[in-house]
């Protein structure tokens, strides 16, 4: 017994690798790993960080001339210093730092976009599970998709009456095309299979939508989503320009009328940044959904 144990300790020492070689052979693998998050990491921040930096030290170039049209990014600093660190002011009316402003557009945006989700949807399921809804709505709804955002204004504000709920129909009208679109075309998609399933295993209409339906034309509602949500912020800026009022929109009209172009740079940095990150809350939420 004794011998057979010694040479089975001695077979697992001799087979089994040390802790230095462990470490020898797993260094390549966590250097490897390293180097590749570092390129990931130029690929999606420091590439885009120098492009940035080489456009704003170009347009410092261009316009730092005295008689240039446009100040260059180190006046805009300074003429919007206080705007940049006070952004939560409020003196009362319209005199409010910009956060007030893009919250205000904020919440028609949110409001508009929400009904136009619910409708364009809804909408696009019909055309896309019914031939019939689909010869009778799709060339109506592909002349009205047509109709730039800012000719729907002057009608809404005669049926509103009011600038508020004009601007939500506007950012409504704008942003329901592209999702009623894209449903339809994503239900028309729903592979053959899916729909056997659903027959053999007897699925009814509240059984087969959020079963079948909604994960198989997911991509498609949220690819028309993601450029609804463009086109309503788009929508917005242009509609408040003309109702007034608080809102990123009227902002900008203001500082125009004002000769304040340092506020309107500054006004449209804010705007493209909150753009892009409704556009990114827009793709998490899919993506949270797809691996529910």
């Amino acid at each position: 017994m004794s011998s057979t144990t010694q040479d089975l300790n001695t077979l697992m020492t001799n087979s089994s690798p040390s802790a230095p070689s462990l470490a020898r052979a797993s260094a390549p693998d966590v250097m490897h790993r390293l180097r590749k998050r570092a390129n990931d990491a130029a690929k999606t921040i420091i590439t885009p960080l120098l492009t940035l930096a080489l456009l704003i030290g170009l347009w410092e170039l261009l316009c730092a001339k005295p008689d240039a049209s446009l100040p260059p990014p180190s006046q805009v600093v300074t003429e919007t210093w206080e705007l940049i660190v006070h952004p939560f002011y409020d003196n009362g009316g319209l005199d409010r730092g910009l956060f007030w402003h893009l919250l205000a557009s904020l919440k028609r945006v949110a409001l508009g976009y929400l009904i136009a989700v619910v409708v364009g949807v809804a909408t696009g399921v019909l055309i896309g599970r019914s031939v019939w809804a689909m010869r009778a709505l799709d060339p109506l709804f592909q002349v009205l998709r047509t109709i730039p955002p800012l000719a729907w204004l002057p009608l809404s504000l005669a049926a509103f009456r009011d600038g508020q709920p004009a601007a939500i129909f506007v950012i409504f009208i704008t942003s329901v095309w592209p999702i009623v679109i894209n449903t339809a075309v994503g239900i028309r998609n729903i592979p053959q299979d899916y729909q056997n399933v659903a027959r053999v295993l007897q699925l009814n209409g509240f059984e087969y939508f959020p079963q079948i339906m909604l994960p198989a034309a997911a991509p498609y509602i949220f690819t028309g989503m993601r450029i609804g949500i463009g086109l309503s912020w788009l929508a917005i800026v242009a509609a408040e320009m003309l109702i007034g009022g608080v809102g990123i929109g009227f902002f900008i009209w203001d500082a125009w009328n004002s000769s304040r172009i340092s506020d309107i740079i500054l006004a449209l940095v804010y705007v493209g940044v909150v753009g892009f990150l409704l556009d990114r809350a827009i793709a998490l939420f899919a993506r949270l959904a797809a691996r529910s």
